[in-house]
């Protein structure tokens, strides 16, 4: 059992120090100390920083993906399933907000060419789960037909902003980085996408 514990342990190590120093201040180094591990194991498992950062990326997005799936699959209506995403992932990003912003930035700016395509296409698998789900509602007629992609770009949008945003806390005395504080942001941020997304697909009578 030596073997996957200590390789989990990489896992576990690289992404509390991705988290906090961000991917380029992080050295495979730093990863091997924080585990207890040597260079050779990272190099065996993952080949290099970039397969280690790759690796705890799929399993995130993977792990939303199953999260997606499960959603989609249960027996309730189109709308209960949306809130359950808003509300899943709104959970997701703000557990770990400095994780979220270095992913976003990798998807931004696309400097390491390999990892971009990986994150874009399971990221992609992600949305068209999105799409399922509202398709369902327009086809039974609980929602009105819209412009699908710009209603889940504004939902994500949304949730990365409060995440990322200070504009979103000043004045209110909260600070993102306290749970106690971090749990209100997110019942406000939940309730508000449910709001904003029944507002805008219920249909008009």
């Amino acid at each position: 059992m030596e073997k996957p514990d200590k390789r989990a342990s990489i896992l576990a190590s690289a992404e509390n120090l991705f988290s906090e120093l961000g991917y380029e201040g992080t050295s495979t180094r730093q990863i091997a100390k924080e585990a207890g591990a040597n260079m050779s194991m990272i190099s065996y498992y993952f080949g290099s920083k970039e397969g280690v950062f790759l690796e705890i990326m799929n399993k995130r997005i993977s792990d939303f993906t199953s999260q997606l799936l499960s959603i989609n699959e249960y027996r309730i209506t189109p709308m209960q399933k949306m809130f359950k995403v808003i509300e899943n992932y709104s959970k997701r990003v703000l557990s770990n907000i400095s994780f979220h912003k270095m992913m976003h930035r990798e998807m931004s700016l696309a400097q390491r060419p390999e990892m971009y395509c990986k994150l874009k296409d399971a990221l992609t698998e992600n949305l068209n789960v999105l799409e399922k789900i509202i398709d369902e509602g327009i086809e039974d007629h609980s929602f009105r037909p819209v412009d699908k992609r710009m209603l889940i770009a504004t939902i994500l949008g949304t949730v990365t902003s409060v995440a990322t945003t200070p504009k979103v806390t000043e004045g209110t005395g909260l600070d993102i980085t306290v749970p106690e504080d971090r749990e209100i942001l997110s019942k406000r941020l939940i309730t508000h996408l449910e709001d904003l997304v029944s507002t805008y697909l219920t249909p008009q009578k």
